[in-house]
């Protein structure tokens, strides 16, 4: 057995010391690691500044690896969240007596160990093991090598309040910065029962083509908002600027703005505040027909194929003009990737038909796809945004961490031939 073999058998022993804990302790737990961060800013920054003298600042993932005393208050407050939160471990999905006298009893429990893969987010660290811990799984984390410092002065406060409460570190590991690593994780099914990809389409795609345990994936984002023809043009421009700009880096970012071709006049309009940021458009003949000479020239570029369908984690977007909300669905099921897509309508009947036939994890109406987050939706913080359909769907939180068991009570019964 090799050292990341010993980790992994680590790891499943100390998964079942959490089924012996209480919610009580679980959340005592949680707020002692909440203390302790906030002790622990001026370490976790200044590892996390090694990080980022690696990386060029024009990197889209500069500002995913990159921590703020601002952003440490907002992990903080949202491990103090998660301790609020109910135990979703011990639930009771149903509770049958059958005929021949069994009582059956289906109740969540968690998974046992979960396995995360993600890339330059340091903050996934505090989250998965928050929203781990909670629902009664251990961790097993495999950061990217960009954040390698950052995720190791996290771990350690983790693992130090948990050898000082009496528990066992391993509850949460962190696993050597080497990309082959991830190989043995995905192969390790006699220790590890579910692995969550948390990145781009590529970490995505490999983990779900190498794994011989379950995978939810998460993560990849192309995300639509369609200008319907009874769109209100003031709520569009807001909602266009702040699903765009609000942070780029992230999955819930704004990538193509559909718009009806009747209301093409109003582009110039929608786009405006965009200029402000340094967004650069790429734009259909007819959408770069109607900007060109209202949108500054050098941040105005004629779409390519490759503009639609791309995840550009960057101030870029692209726009494509359609006759009907029929041809804005088909362009969102030909390019989308079944994370978040808006339509801006006061029309209701064309708003019902986007819901309809959207196949998206979150679908909204007039708001903006930055909402979409563990947090903002009430759920403490989050593991990631699951896009496929087996299991969980949209912002994965506690009750996502979950399976079931059925517990069958008897009194001596035998089935017949």
């Amino acid at each position: 057995m090799d050292d990341t073999e010993k980790l992994f058998e680590a790891a499943k022993k100390a998964s079942k010391d959490l089924l012996l804990l209480s919610n009580e302790q679980i959340n005592n737990i949680l707020e002692a690691i909440a203390k302790e961060t906030e002790k622990s800013f001026f370490h976790i920054l200044s590892e996390n500044q090694k990080d980022l003298q690696r990386m060029d600042k024009e990197n889209p993932r500069y500002d995913r690896l990159k921590l703020t005393e601002d952003r440490l208050k907002g992990i903080v407050s949202d491990i103090r969240n998660v301790a609020t939160l109910p135990s979703p471990v011990g639930r009771m999905l149903d509770d049958r007596h059958l005929e021949n006298g069994l009582h059956l009893i289906k109740k969540t429990v968690p998974f046992g160990v979960v396995g995360v893969i993600f890339e330059a987010r340091p903050n996934v660290s505090f989250d998965v093991f928050s929203l781990c811990f909670k629902s009664g799984n251990a961790c097993i984390l495999k950061g990217g090598s960009d954040a390698y410092f950052s995720n190791q002065a996290i771990v350690e406060i983790i693992r130090n309040i948990l050898d000082e409460k009496g528990l066992n570190p391993n509850i949460c590991v962190l696993l050597p910065k080497e990309r082959e690593v991830i190989d043995q994780l995905l192969n390790a099914r006699k220790y590890v029962d579910l692995i969550i990809p948390r990145g781009g389409s590529s970490l995505i795609n490999y983990v779900r083509e190498n794994a011989h345990i379950p995978v939810i994936e998460t993560g990849a984002g192309v995300c639509h908002t369609y200008f319907h023809t009874s769109g209100d043009r003031d709520i569009a421009r807001k909602i266009i600027h702040n699903a765009k700009t609000r942070r780029v880096s992230v999955c819930n970012t704004l990538d193509c703005l559909i718009i009806d071709k009747e209301r093409l006049s109003d582009l110039p309009y929608l786009c405006e505040e965009l200029s402000n940021d340094n967004v650069t458009i790429f734009a259909d003949k007819l959408a770069y027909n109607v900007l060109s000479g209202s949108y500054p020239e050098k941040l105005l570029a004629e779409a390519t194929d490759e503009s639609f369908g791309t995840e550009f984690l960057d101030y870029k977007m692209a726009v494509k003009t359609v006759n009907n909300i029929n041809e804005a669905i088909a362009h969102i099921s030909a390019y989308g990737s079944q994370h978040s897509e808006a339509i801006i309508a006061a029309d209701i009947s064309a708003s019902q038909l986007f819901e309809t036939l959207i196949d998206a994890a979150c679908v909204y109406v007039n708001a903006s796809t930055a909402f979409t987050d563990g947090a903002q939706f009430g759920l403490g913080a989050e593991i990631g945004i699951s896009t496929q359909k087996m299991h969980a769907r949209g912002p994965m939180a506690l009750q996502e961490l979950c399976s079931y068991k059925w517990l069958v009570e008897g009194n001596g019964q035998t089935r017949n031939p």
